[in-house]
């Protein structure tokens, strides 16, 4: 597993260095996007938001199913808000930042932030403790999805905002560069989706520290490490964004469950 590689910094305007790199590899990373202040922000947003989840009982939001654990006090948490942009301005008044839109020229024309669509603005909430239910993810590529609902494969990158330090031994994404040049057979067959986490020689492992940004195409392979510590030090938090093209697709209150998304509930552990 490749631990090194080079970080960028993210401007209004992507320079040819970084286009290049992110042809060539499909992730690029970025540091420093939020300062410390507002990383805290945020995680003090989606505790305010969690709250009134659990209180409220809410078990979907716009059709996707809102994934809940306990803590490593026992208590309820909530390990994967989808559409979360759309219950604090915090989130939503984020995707407003100019730099994110700069990462839409990654795909070009027609390429838009999915605050809407998908499943929005996810934040990921893991911890390894005893009572985890949301703890890894095994390999698959984004890809997939649109295949299954309309069998065309739409550009899709994902942007994660990390919210977390992380260094190996703390888990996390792992990719294997370059296959977004991948056939279709090896998008479809090269490794066992969601069922299979074994450790891939050629895997990159992401080590942000808390603030930075990074972007992965999403027909790369790739997975979510279960992190090889226990207790608070597991604790790690990441905010997925979509950037897509393609027909407009949004959801809303009425938008049903899909099938992928009640399997979801039995493979993402």
């Amino acid at each position: 597993m490749s631990l090194s590689y080079p970080t960028f910094t993210l401007g209004n305007t992507l320079t040819e260095e970084q286009q290049a790199f992110f042809d060539e590899n499909g992730y690029i990373h970025f540091s420093n996007f939020l300062t410390p202040d507002e990383v805290q922000q945020i995680v003090a947003a989606s505790e305010e938001v969690q709250q009134k989840w659990i209180s409220g009982n809410v078990e979907k939001v716009n059709g996707v199913p809102v994934k809940y654990g306990k803590d490593l006090n026992g208590q309820p948490i909530v390990q994967r808000f989808a559409f979360i942009n759309q219950h604090t301005t915090v989130l939503s008044d984020l995707l407003k930042d100019n730099r994110l839109l700069s990462l839409l020229q990654l795909i070009g024309p027609g390429a838009r932030i999915g605050e809407n669509e998908k499943d929005g603005m996810v934040l990921n909430h893991y911890v390894n403790g005893p009572e985890s239910t949301f703890t890894q993810m095994g390999w698959h590529t984004d890809g997939l999805r649109d295949i299954f609902l309309s069998g065309k494969l739409n550009p899709m990158l994902n942007v994660g905002i990390h919210l977390s330090t992380l260094r190996p031994e703390n888990g996390g994404l792992r990719i294997i560069p370059g296959t977004h040049r991948q056939g279709l057979f090896s998008m479809l067959f090269r490794k066992r989706y969601f069922i299979g986490h074994k450790p891939d020689k050629h895997e990159l492992a992401i080590t942000p520290n808390a603030g930075d940004l990074t972007v992965h195409d999403g027909r790369l392979w790739h997975r979510v490490a279960k992190s090889g510590v226990v207790g608070e030090q597991s604790r790690r938090r990441v905010i997925y964004v979509p950037i897509i093209a393609g027909k407009y697709e949004p959801k809303n209150e009425n938008s049903p469950t899909l099938l992928y998304q009640r399997l979801a509930g039995v493979i993402l552990k």
